[in-house]
């Protein structure tokens, strides 16, 4: 601070024209000793006497107006984490064990009167330094020969506060009375209050009268009755009255005298006396809210840990509040929310089921309304669930089908195959072990087959999605897409349920503009940017949000397609009452049984649910439509009863969508040989799909019984038709659920050119199998599988020209290839052949 005036002085003056005496001042204050200092300028005071008092009282003037420290308190703060509306979620214990909250303003009027009447009767009179109360003190002192008063003033109080560890005597209260009267000209009498209010002691490691509230009383200051307010205003001369069965009838005495001198006062009535008198002290330490300890915990982790105030760190976004951070979650929904959960896990748990979570965001906003990270159990608590990441499960085939849409790879109504795939040694299966054999795409993702979905990614490319979905805002995304290769569909890569639910809730805003990618904030306003996400960056967010990876249209088609997800216990029927509203929504479960998923949207809210362990333990009944979809209908049960409802359903985008002339069977762009079209939704401006590859034109004979193969000898008469006709594979499983196909009548003569008639299902055209030896040393087996478009035909199976068997009605054969290249070659009856290179790897491979 010495030195700090000299230079002051010194740059204020012209240096040829100053005084010497204040050059000898700055060269002394800006190096030299403090003796050394106050020496020489004792000494050049004495050459020059007249002078002696003005630079006195100059350097005691700059003394006095630099004398405060900035900030003045440099305390350890609890971050402290409100709801939108202002309500306390939670908090946690400052770095120093305290519990101190950042002061709420303004200060309760209730305990500001109880205070100044308890500490500091003419607070409002005196400029920081109470002489008539000095003067009582010293004869009280003198009198009884011991110190008994201080004398101190709130202004003084708060300044011995901000000085912590300091020897009292008569020098330090010097000081403080110097410093409290240089505090009065800085900061008005509420600031003074507010400063006091929040740094006084009240009682075990409670420190300040909002952390007191809570702690003592369970409710915030702003909420206190007089007899709260008075009890909180005599502890910081005493905190140990507070100690739970110790001190309790002084407590009362001091509280109860208080009061008296506030009714005598007339601050208040005898009524409020007498009630106020009437109530209890406070016992044990009230546990605070724990409505979302796991977000609270998030924040602070992802802010780098911040929870002590000092020159590094004031510009802090947490401090911009002073650590009070108001969030977006709504504390009656999330209430609610944990109910639901907590509910639900207790029936899991005896299912040995033990963990979960659920998200909620508005989706129109992304803001977060419920964070409930985890459930009260015994297993994990404290894991946050919310962003860690996990299998996914199903729940990306949502993605890959808009991405599909747009890029022209398929429609709405385009068939799909559903049937046995192996690709190399992977070989999906669908969870009812059952192929439908062609099904409609839309209706593919909605019974979430993982067949189909598998077949789609490679056709669109597994790098190509996992660029997709990077865009769209995912982060665990971490590898090439080949190392994730076709399983990334069906759970092969992790997400988190915070970034999963986000992203389901920017498929829902389609609008006039491209969906956006975007991290769920739990912030608003100055705290927009933190802990905003995965990646924690509003940065990272702005970046995404000029990525349009999917259209409006796709959006829009995307979400009517979830809509038909078929929905668990009594929801299954929600169609038949008027008052169901419209979710599109999608679960997924892990391999393993290790995840269950059920992510839902509408337009006014986002639910995203978890149910597991978090130990990543796999249970054989944890299956999503019975654990997580249940709560995810459940909770939006709340948000209708909770008037959170919003609009019914998301508008058609007229101007993002196309009509296109489709042939009624295979859903693809109608041919020349489609016998029926219809017209079908498509995204405006992609590219249309290929002509429907199954509708064929045939010849027949006159009674329409058997194809004819049209020749120069042939002399029947003969008709054409426009006929659906699917390949053999497909075929033979869709024929079993669809008694109304008409398969192609048997050909009369010769072969029939462009149709084929036996179908392999594996391996692949010049595909790699690794087939693992048996345990007893011989070579493994390989199961081949194939259809016939004759039901009843038979089927002669040859490997490298070895004779293997022959099949009918079930066509599978076994046989043990050695490593190296086959070939196998599959003959029917009417001499059809379909030959298939393959190549089986050896254990170096």
């Amino acid at each position: 601070m010495l030195r700090f005036c000299g230079r002051l002085i010194f740059q204020a003056t012209n240096p040829e024209k100053t005084p010497r005496m204040i050059r000898v001042l700055y060269r002394l204050l800006s190096g030299a000793r403090p003796a050394e200092l106050w020496g020489a300028l004792i000494a050049r005071c004495r050459r020059d006497k007249s002078r002696l008092l003005l630079w006195g009282l100059l350097v005691l003037g700059l003394m006095f107006a630099f004398s405060l420290p900035d900030p003045l308190f440099s305390s350890y703060y609890s971050p402290v984490l409100y709801d939108r509306n202002g309500e306390l979620l939670g908090a946690m214990t400052a770095f120093d064990g305290q519990w101190r909250f950042p002061m709420k303003s303004p200060l309760n009027e209730k305990f500001a009167a109880a205070l100044v009447e308890a500490e500091d009767r003419r607070f409002a009179s005196h400029a920081g330094v109470d002489f008539r109360s000095i003067a009582r003190a010293l004869v009280q002192n003198l009198g009884e020969r011991r110190i008994v008063s201080g004398g101190s003033t709130i202004t003084m109080q708060t300044i011995r506060l901000a000085r912590p560890g300091r020897r009292r005597g008569f020098f330090e209260k010097a000081v403080e009375a110097v410093l409290a009267m240089r505090l009065e000209l800085s900061c008005s009498k509420e600031r003074i209050l507010s400063l006091y209010a929040a740094n006084a002691p009240f009682g075990a490691n409670v420190v300040g009268v909002e952390a007191a509230s809570w702690r003592w009383f369970g409710r915030s200051s702003a909420d206190l009755s007089w007899a709260e307010a008075a009890t909180l205003a005599v502890l910081p001369n005493g905190p140990g009255l507070i100690h739970p069965g110790r001190n309790r009838e002084l407590l009362r005495k001091k509280r109860d005298a208080l009061l008296e001198r506030l009714w005598k006062n007339g601050v208040i009535d005898r009524e409020t006396f007498s009630l106020a008198a009437a109530e209890e002290l406070p016992g044990e330490p009230r546990p605070l809210p724990g409505l979302a300890p796991h977000l609270l915990a998030r924040v602070v982790a992802e802010s780098g840990g911040v929870t002590a105030f000092n020159s590094a760190n004031r510009d802090h976004p947490l401090y911009a509040s002073g650590y009070s951070l108001v969030s977006t979650i709504d504390r009656e929904l999330q209430e609610r929310a944990k109910t639901i959960l907590d509910r639900w896990a207790l029936r899991f748990a005896e299912r040995g089921i033990m963990n979960g979570a659920c998200v909620i965001l508005d989706t129109e906003s992304g803001e977060t309304l419920a964070y409930v990270g985890n459930v009260s159990g015994p297993s994990s608590p404290d894991v946050d669930i919310v962003s860690s990441p996990r299998s996914s499960g199903s729940l990306l085939k949502p993605f890959l089908y808009a991405a599909m849409l747009d890029s022209g790879d398929t429609l709405p109504s385009s068939l799909v195959s559903d049937i046995p795939t192996r690709v190399g040694s992977y070989s999906p299966e669908n969870s009812s072990r059952n192929y439908l054999g062609i099904v409609p795409a839309d209706a593919a993702l909605a019974r979430s087959l993982n067949v189909p979905a598998v077949r789609s990614l490679r056709l669109f490319g597994v790098d190509r999605f996992a660029a997709l979905l990077r865009a769209l805002g995912l982060t665990t995304l971490f590898r090439r897409g080949d190392d994730y290769g076709l399983p990334l569909i069906l759970g092969g890569a992790e997400v988190t349920l915070w970034e999963i639910t986000g992203l389901y809730a920017g498929l829902a805003r389609s609008s006039g503009e491209k969906v956006r990618a975007f991290f769920p904030p739990f912030f608003s306003g100055e705290f927009a940017g933190l802990a905003s996400g995965g990646a924690g960056s509003a940065a990272a967010s702005a970046g995404l949000a000029g990525a349009a990876r999917i259209s409006p249209g796709a959006a829009w088609l995307t979400l009517e397609a979830l809509t038909f997800v078929t929905r668990p216990g009594e929801e299954a029927a929600w169609q038949e009452y008027a008052g169901s509203r419209r979710i599109a929504w999608k679960t997924g479960t892990s391999f393993g049984s290790r995840d269950a998923w059920a992510v839902g949207t509408r337009p006014d809210r986002t639910v995203g649910v978890w149910i597991g362990n978090a130990s990543g333990e796999g249970n054989a009944e944890l299956v999503s439509i019975s654990t997580s979809a249940p709560v995810l209908f459940e909770l939006f049960s709340a948000l209708d009863s909770s008037g959170q409802g919003g609009r019914d359903w998301f508008p058609r985008p007229e101007e993002a969508l196309v009509r296109v002339e489709v042939c009624a069977y295979s859903g693809f762009p109608a041919g020349p040989d489609c016998g029926r079209v219809k017209t079908a939704p498509a995204p405006a401006g992609a590219p249309v799909p290929k002509s429907c590859p199954y509708c064929r034109t045939v010849t027949l004979n006159e009674t329409g019984s058997a194809r004819v193969a049209l020749g120069p000898e042939t002399s029947e008469k003969t008709e054409t038709a426009k006929w659906f006709v699917l390949p053999p594979a497909e075929e033979w499983y869709y024929r079993r659920w669809n008694l109304d196909y008409k398969p192609l009548p048997p050909l009369s003569g010769g072969e029939s050119a462009g149709i084929s008639s036996i179908a392999l299902f594996n391996p692949e055209e010049n595909g790699a199998v690794y087939v693992p030896r048996e345990l007893d040393g011989r070579e493994g087996r390989i199961v081949f599988q194939a259809a016939a478009r004759d039901r009843n035909g038979k089927i002669y199976w040859h490997l490298d020209e070895t004779y293997l068997g022959m099949t009918g009605v079930f066509h599978e054969m076994e046989a043990r290839p050695p490593p190296g290249r086959h070939v196998l070659t599959l003959v029917d009856e009417a001499g059809n052949t379909l030959r298939r290179n393959f190549e089986v790897l050896g254990d170096a491979d």
